[in-house]
């Protein structure tokens, strides 16, 4: 093996040596984003296991669709800081669904009626408050979300009877 021959090998070890660290940079990239949406995920399904919103949700089914500011207050600070939880949280939901952090998908199944419930009740009062607060962007994707869910959302069909049929893997 002569002189041109080790070259041409030092050649070709450095160009799979490239391609190489390329190929595994791309699975990192990917695995680290995969990463990242687990993780969101996970937040996500805690936030709705956590007992403060549950609190809350279970103060604001009390309410009639539609609520009023009036009807909020008369209730106490409790129903108001239920409806500013459960807005604020379905905010933050809303924004990781727009920017693809947390799959659309996963958040219709899991909260898609709750959410469109909860704007339901509470759409008059968020209106209301984006004025008295002159803050047009108070709760956006909350709403946006809602409408989202509310165009997705199959109510005919709920998971109990479309899986019905389901059947775990064998373990």
């Amino acid at each position: 093996m002569d002189l041109q021959d080790l070259g041409n090998l030092a050649q070709a070890v450095g160009a799979a040596t490239v391609v190489g660290g390329t190929i595994f940079a791309l699975i990192q990239f990917f695995e680290y984003k995969r990463q990242r949406q687990d993780a969101a995920i996970a937040e996500v399904m805690r936030t709705f296991i956590g007992a403060e919103l549950a609190r809350a949700l279970t103060i604001l089914m009390e309410m009639p669709d539609g609520v009023s500011v009036e009807q909020l207050r008369e209730k106490g600070f409790e129903a108001e800081y239920a409806g500013v939880l459960v807005c604020t949280t379905f905010e933050t939901l809303g924004m990781l669904v727009y920017r693809r952090v947390v799959p659309f998908a996963l958040v219709v199944e899991l909260a898609g009626g709750i959410i469109v419930v909860m704007w339901r009740k509470l759409g008059p009062w968020l209106i209301h408050t984006r004025e008295v607060q002159q803050q047009p962007s108070w709760a956006e994707w909350f709403e946006w979300l809602a409408r989202q869910c509310a165009r997705h959302k199959d109510e005919r069909t709920p998971a109990y009877v479309r899986h019905a049929d389901w059947t775990p893997p064998r373990l």
